[in-house]
C-alpha cells in the first residue's frame, strides 16, 4: 500500500498515461482519509480494543485490493484506494500503537521499534512486488495481494491484546500480585485526556514536526520510483533495489533507535533525524549517479527508521496511555497535510517544470524546518498530580 504504490505507479502510467499530479492526488487523499477520520478511529480503539478494529481494517483492506486489480478509468482508481486506504488505516498503525503502548512502559520505543519492523519488512518485499508486475502484470499482482491479505491479516488480528491487567498483568509483564519490592516497574505516569493533551504546547509541536517528517516520506513513496526510472533512466527493478536498501537501513535503524530512545533524549534524536530527512532528500534531487540514490537511500532510511517509532514513543511519554488512540486520532489531523502535501508538491511542480529538483528543494526545507519544533516540544506540566502504578524500582530512589 505505502512503499509499493511508487511501483504501481509506473505501471498505472503506462496503461492509462495519467498524470503525477492525478496520481498524487490519489495518495493524497487517502492520507486525508486518515486525518479525517482519525479522531473516530481512535475514540474506537479507545473504546473496543484495536483487535475489533484491525480485523474490520483488515477485511476491507484486502477487498479493497481485489476490486482494485479491476479499475479501469480516474472514478474506480480514486473509489477502490480510498477502501484499500480504509482499511489500512483501521488495521494498522493506530490500533497497534495503542496495544504496543498499552503493554510496555519501561521499554516501550524499543517495543514500538519492534512492531515498527513490519513496515520495513513489507519495503523489503517491494523486490517481488516489482517482479510480479514486470512478469504478471499489476492486475493480478493486485489481485493476489487482495487474497494474500485476507488470508494472513485476518487470522492475525485475533492474537492482539488491547490492555495487560485483564490478564493479570500490570505493563511490563509485572503481574498484578507482584509482592512491593518487585525489582521491574512501571513507571510512575499521568495520564492526560485528548482534551488536556491538546492544550498543551508539546502536542502541536510533536504533530507540526512529524507532519514536516511526512511532507518527504510520502513524497519519496509516491515519486521516488518513477523519479528513477523516468528522469534517470533506470529500470523498475533497479529503483526497486533503492527501495530495497532504503528499507533494509530503515530496519536497522528503527531497532538502533528504539533502544537509543529508552536511553536518550527522544526529542534531540528526532531533531537529528529530521536534518537527515532534508539532507536526504536534496541529494536525491541532484543524484547524477547510481551511488546517489544508495546514498540518499542509507541517508533517508536511517532518518526514517530512527524518528517514527519515537513518534509514538514520545506522545506515550508525555500524554500517558489512557487516552492514547484519541490522542493519536486528533494528531492525525495535522499529520494529514504532510501525507497529502508532500505528493502533490512534488507531483504538480514536476508535471509543470518536467523536474522533481524545485519540489524536492522545497520540501527538503520544510523538514529542515520542522526539527524547530521538536527543539521546543519540551515535556509538559501534568493537570494533576502523578500517580504510581506499580511497586517504584529502589534503583530508582
Amino acid at each position: 500500500m505505502f512503499h509499493a504504490y511508487g511501483a504501481y505507479v509506473v505501471k498505472l502510467r503506462e496503461e492509462f498515461g495519467w498524470s503525477k499530479t492525478l496520481l498524487s492526488a490519489a495518495f493524497a487523499m487517502a492520507r486525508a482519509e486518515s486525518g479525517i477520520f482519525g479522531p473516530l478511529q481512535g475514540w474506537l480503539t479507545d473504546r473496543f480494543g484495536p483487535r475489533v478494529l484491525i480485523r474490520t481494517g483488515m477485511a476491507i483492506y484486502g477487498v479493497g485490493f481485489v476490486l482494485f486489480s479491476f479499475v479501469n478509468g480516474p472514478v474506480t482508481f480514486f473509489l477502490t484506494f480510498f477502501l484499500m486506504a480504509v482499511g489500512s488505516s483501521l488495521g494498522g498503525y493506530l490500533p497497534i500503537g495503542v496495544a504496543v503502548v498499552s503493554w510496555f512502559r519501561r521499554r516501550r520505543a524499543l517495543a514500538l521499534s519492534i512492531s515498527s519492523c513490519g513496515m520495513s519488512a513489507g519495503g523489503i518485499l517491494v523486490q517481488l512486488i516489482a517482479l510480479s508486475l514486470t512478469h504478471w502484470g499489476w492486475r493480478w499482482t493486485a489481485f493476489a495481494s487482495g487474497v494474500v491479505i485476507l488470508a494472513a491479516g485476518i487470522p492475525l488480528a485475533q492474537v492482539v491484546r488491547h490492555r495487560p491487567e485483564p490478564y493479570g498483568f500490570l505493563p511490563d509483564g509485572i503481574p498484578t500480585d507482584a509482592p512491593p519490592d518487585t525489582p521491574r516497574r512501571a513507571r510512575r505516569s499521568v495520564d492526560f485526556t485528548a482534551g488536556e493533551a491538546i492544550r498543551t504546547r508539546a502536542f502541536w509541536l510533536i504533530s507540526a514536526g512529524h507532519g514536516a517528517a511526512l511532507l518527504v516520506v510520502s513524497a519519496v513513496m509516491v515519486h521516488l520510483i518513477v523519479h528513477v526510472t523516468e528522469r534517470l533512466g533506470y529500470t523498475l527493478q533497479q529503483a526497486a533495489t533503492v527501495l530495497a536498501l532504503l528499507t533494509v537501513v530503515q530496519l536497522v535503524a528503527q531497532l538502533s533507535g528504539g533502544w537509543a530512545g529508552d536511553r536518550f533524549s527522544k526529542r534531540l534524536i528526532c531533531v537529528g533525524c529530521m536534518v537527515g530527512h532534508a539532507a536526504g532528500l536534496v541529494i536525491l534531487a541532484h543524484a547524477t549517479a547510481f551511488w546517489m540514490l544508495l546514498a540518499f537511500a542509507i541517508i533517508h532510511g536511517a532518518a526514517w527508521g530512527m524518528r517514527g517509532p519515537l513518534m509514538s514513543a514520545i506522545r506515550a511519554d508525555y500524554f500517558g496511555a489512557a487516552s492514547f488512540g484519541m490522542i493519536s486520532g486528533v494528531s492525525s489531523m495535522v499529520l494529514m497535510v504532510g501525507m497529502m502535501g508532500g505528493p502533490l508538491v512534488a507531483g504538480i511542480l514536476a508535471d509543470r517544470t518536467g523536474s522533481y529538483v524545485p519540489g524536492f528543494h522545497i520540501l527538503a526545507a520544510l523538514a529542515a524546518l520542522g526539527s524547530v519544533a521538536f527543539v521546543f516540544a519540551t515535556p509538559p506540566r501534568p493537570p494533576r498530580p502523578i500517580r504510581a502504578s506499580a511497586a517504584p524500582d529502589p534503583s530508582e530512589a
